[in-house]
C-alpha cells in the first residue's frame, strides 16, 4: 500500500539558519525555487521536526559547530544548483 503525503505533511522554511539546524537531524526533502526571490527548504514534518524547531527558537538546540557549518554549506550549494 502506498501512503500519499499531503502538503500538511511537510514543514517549509525560507530561513537558512533554521533549515541548516533541522538538516542535522532530518533529511532535506526538496528545495522549492519557484519564487526566484525566496527559496523554501522542505522537510518531512514529524514530532521530532517540531521539537527541533522549538529548541532552535528557544536557543536551546545544541549542535556540533563544524556539522552545522557543513549543513549550511550543503544547503547553500542546493540553492545554487540548476
Amino acid at each position: 500500500m502506498i501512503k500519499r503525503l499531503k502538503q500538511d505533511d511537510y514543514f517549509k522554511t525560507a530561513d537558512l539558519a533554521l533549515a541548516a539546524a533541522i538538516n542535522l537531524f532530518i533529511p532535506l526533502e526538496a528545495v522549492d525555487k519557484v519564487n526566484p526571490n525566496k527559496a523554501l527548504f522542505i522537510f518531512l514534518q514529524t514530532q521530532q521536526t517540531l521539537e527541533i524547531i522549538e529548541s532552535f527558537w528557544k536557543r536551546q538546540l545544541q549542535v556540533e559547530p563544524l556539522s552545522y557549518f557543513n549543513s549550511l554549506r550543503t544547503l547553500k550549494a542546493r540553492l545554487y544548483e540548476r
